[in-house]
């Protein structure tokens, strides 16, 4: 769900921007191919950043970490 006047995360955003090796690696695979799903599995399971450089990332670029008021939508 996006917010009014905010532009939302793009998906391996942090990724192509920190140029890591591996997103470097699965942009030069096809999309679906046995390689490229091999390479995407380093992403899910083995990621060479932390939740801490992601999340420092994320402010430094401006991004803003929202979620719904307690019991639904604000």
């Amino acid at each position: 769900m996006s917010i009014q006047g905010y532009i939302d995360y793009k998906r391996r955003e942090f990724c192509k921007d920190v140029k890591c090796p591996v997103q470097l690696d699965l942009d030069a695979q096809k999309e679906g191919s046995k390689e490229y799903e091999r390479i995407r599995k380093i992403c899910k399971t083995d990621c060479r950043y932390t939740t801490y450089q992601f999340h420092h990332w994320l402010i430094e670029k401006g991004y803003l970490i929202v979620r719904p008021a307690k019991g639904g939508s604000a």
